[in-house]
């Protein structure tokens, strides 16, 4: 069964090749006729082209596995098949390319088109000068000065004046050359391509095609000439740019070196731009490298020149390495002197280095330690007054539990003291803030659900001091009532405060844990003096809104406070 497949494949195979080379065509009546002149450059496509076409070739070279041409002789005694390998003519896309095509070119070209065309019959008929009557030489290659008003004649087309032509078709590049609205000074007159003037973009090789009358028959007529648009040759010598004039470099003995020579070098039309190194030793000159460059951009070039020395030696402390650039207009030069590297500013710079780096962790450990403080000093003095314009009245609204009576009575410091006497003390006496206390601030006797909301909307900050009874008492109504508002309005932040009483904690709720790994969360530390949590306010003052106040300094803090045994 293998072996039938390979016999099916290899049938397939020399039946497309059969098709592909087809004997049919080689007697098959002309499809085109086309004259050339002997020394020009010519290109004949594999295409039956219309009257006007808008392209006559396509050079994208992936055509080549599609197209195969064979030429025969015009006495018909030699047949050939043309290979892309070969030197003239080659093929690149669906076209032939002869540079230059000669009179032994003569012949039938038979080209097949897999999937487009079977086979084309195309004669070329290939005559001198001479016999082409052409009285006056004419140039296939053209170089333009850009910016100058210049024009592209068609080669030839003076040649064969005893026949009736027709006028010339441009192409460039293969593609027609129309007018066109935003290049008012390209102009087509009389077989000729005006430029005035002449871009960079002109170059390219152009494809003048006529027809022409002898004995009845037409033909198609073909030269092509190649335009290449560039300046004038630069006037001015090159310019060394690094290093501008001499430079001392510090190396170290054994060690590589890389030396790099920046030289900007004007248009040339010829290769006659280079660089060339020297080693100067006692005034003697040594030529070590020479390296030639073509400048082909309008406005010049710039390129990098590298001289590498494996190793440093005591001689080539003593030696000047000079980087020579020249062109016709004249030469720059750059020099490179070694020295000795001093130990000495070495080390000196070494210690630099390492202490800017040990200056550059110490302070980035102590911004990390004291980032609130940094913080909070910046706002005092810098930072903008977020409560000015935003309509609220209170800077924070006090969410605690209500101890029951048997708590009252204990000795110990417990969260409705803390809401009521601490805060107020330290925030409102001390830092200027305004809280909203449920005891103080709201009037009873209305609705007690809508009272708390809308004092909630009315803080910008909303401060749930934790506990064991508030999270299992009616209290963390007003707990879900801030994260609601705090959803609807960015503007209110929630604080949470877990407040450590003097009995254990019963574990919290789900919900509750969930708040407390989202929402910023501060610890009160229970204490014998107050300026013991100093850490506790700031953090809290660092979570409060950016208020311009001015700091009470009390000297005696601990009178505005409960008995000592609240902080046992």
């Amino acid at each position: 069964m293998l072996e039938f497949c390979w016999l099916f494949l290899l049938l397939m195979n020399s039946t497309e090749a059969t098709n592909f080379n087809s004997g049919g065509c080689h007697q098959k009546h002309v499809d085109v006729r086309y004259r050339a002149i002997s020394g020009q450059k010519f290109v004949l496509p594999c295409d039956l082209l219309p009257e006007d076409p808008a392209s006559i070739f396509n050079h994208s070279c992936h055509h080549n596995s599609k197209v195969q041409w064979s030429w025969h002789s015009s006495d018909g005694k030699t047949r050939k098949m043309l290979s892309s390998k070969n030197g003239n003519p080659t093929y690149c896309g669906n076209v032939l390319w002869f540079k230059p095509i000669k009179v032994q070119d003569s012949g039938t070209y038979i080209c097949t088109n897999r999937g487009k065309i079977p086979c084309i019959s195309i004669f070329v008929d290939v005559q001198t000068k001479e016999m082409a009557n052409c009285t006056k030489n004419f140039r296939s290659d053209l170089r333009l000065i850009v910016e100058n008003g210049e024009s592209v004649a068609c080669p030839g087309k003076s040649c064969f004046s005893h026949f009736h032509s027709s006028t010339v078709k441009w192409y460039k590049n293969g593609k027609r050359v129309k007018l066109q609205m935003n290049r008012w000074g390209l102009k087509l007159q009389h077989d000729k391509i005006v430029l005035q003037p002449a871009y960079d973009r002109d170059s390219g090789i152009y494809a003048c095609d006529y027809m022409l009358m002898d004995n009845n028959t037409w033909w198609n007529m073909r030269t092509i000439v190649r335009v290449n648009v560039t300046t004038k040759d630069s006037v001015n010598p090159p310019i060394v740019l690094d290093p501008p004039n001499e430079r001392n470099i510090e190396v170290e003995l054994g060690q590589p070196l890389e030396l790099k020579c920046q030289i900007k070098f004007g248009f040339q039309s010829n290769a006659s731009s280079l660089v060339q190194w020297y080693r100067e030793i006692c005034q003697k000159e040594e030529l070590v490298r020479e390296n030639r460059f073509s400048p082909n951009e309008l406005g010049g070039e710039t390129f990098l020149e590298t001289f590498w020395l494996e190793k440093v030696t005591e001689k080539d402390l003593c030696t000047v390495f000079k980087c020579l650039a020249k062109n016709s207009a004249g030469k720059s030069v750059g020099v490179f002197r070694l020295k000795r590297r001093n130990k000495t500013v070495r080390l000196l710079t070494l210690c630099c280095a390492i202490t800017i780096l040990l200056g550059l962790f110490f302070g980035s450990v102590f911004a990390y330690q004291h980032w609130i403080e940094i913080v909070l000093l910046y706002r005092n003095y810098l930072a903008k007054d977020e409560t000015i314009g935003d309509n609220k009245e209170f800077d924070a609204f006090v969410s605690y539990a209500k101890p029951d009576f048997l708590e009252a009575d204990q000795m110990c410091l417990n969260e409705e003291q803390f809401a009521l006497e601490v805060l107020p003390h330290i925030l409102e006496n001390k830092y200027g803030y305004k809280l909203c206390l449920t005891e103080r601030d709201i009037l009873p006797g209305g609705a007690y659900t809508d009272d708390i909301v809308h004092a909630i909307k009315r803080s910008r900050r909303t401060v749930v001091i934790l506990s064991p009874s508030y999270v299992n008492g009616p209290a963390m109504f007003e707990f879900e009532a801030a994260v609601k508002t705090a959803l609807e309005d960015t503007t209110i932040k929630i604080i949470l405060v877990q407040f450590k009483s003097c009995r254990d904690t019963k574990a919290l709720p789900h919900k509750v844990k969930k708040a407390l790994r989202i929402l910023p969360r501060i610890t009160w530390e229970m204490s014998t003096s107050p300026t013991a949590n100093k850490h506790f306010w700031k953090k809290l003052r660092y979570l409060m809104p950016v208020k311009h106040i001015k700091v009470v300094q009390d000297s005696d803090q601990s009178s505005y406070f409960p008995p000592t045994s609240y902080w046992a």
